[in-house]
């Protein structure tokens, strides 16, 4: 059960803060994860409250640096002060450590199943989203590009973490990332099919 006044310090103290973040990274963002790793966790013996701190908390190091937000992130839930008048120091470090794990791109699995639930939850593999994601990223971080250069971000992008042999890789059975994530690899072997996807986003997104 989520105490009440967590769901309140969340609302109005966590949550508004993802308002500062790139479009990827912003309110409706936390929201899907926070949605996703309650329903994914309701098949697991967790303490919801703690799962929702977990997901609500996850991003907020991007106020620090991107390249480490995930340990920037553990760093803020430790020393919040509002987290103990619902959590012990034990509670807060598994919370904190979920947030440490939800990376992608890190090289060793998840240390709780806190963590292995928001990683997953993170991930929210809708094929269009991510490669509409993948454009905005390269727009704001790499506007010296063309548009043939943020294509080949794109690919890059595609190809190292979604494709076959990328990094990313599903943390928990029956997750549903499976099927989306079967589909987005189609589009990404398909070349023609996925040109034509990042034409039509890069003109919106330009628009």
């Amino acid at each position: 059960m989520i105490p009440e006044a967590l769901r309140q310090y969340v609302e109005t103290g966590i949550i508004p803060r993802y308002a500062a973040f790139d479009k990827a990274h912003r309110e409706d963002h936390v929201r899907s994860v926070i949605s996703r790793a309650l329903a994914m966790g309701a098949r697991y013996d967790v303490d919801e409250g703690m799962l929702y701190a977990a997901a609500a908390f996850h991003d907020l190091g991007l106020a620090v640096c991107r390249e480490t937000h995930h340990l920037e992130s553990g760093r803020i839930i430790r020393s919040d002060a509002r987290l103990p008048e619902w959590f012990s120091p034990g509670q807060i470090e598994t919370i904190a450590q979920a947030a440490e794990d939800h990376r992608a791109s890190a090289k060793t699995a998840p240390r709780s199943i806190y963590g292995r639930l928001v990683a997953e939850a993170d991930r929210m593999i809708v094929p269009e989203t991510i490669i509409r994601r993948t454009v905005q990223f390269g727009l704001s971080h790499y506007p010296e590009l063309d548009r043939e250069g943020h294509w080949q971000r794109t690919l890059e992008h595609l190809h190292e973490k979604y494709a076959e042999g990328g990094y990313l890789h599903l943390l928990i059975p029956g997750s549903p990332n499976e099927e989306p994530l079967a589909r987005l690899r189609a589009i990404i072997k398909d070349t023609s099919l996925l040109r034509k996807m990042f034409e039509d986003i890069y003109s919106e997104e330009l628009s």
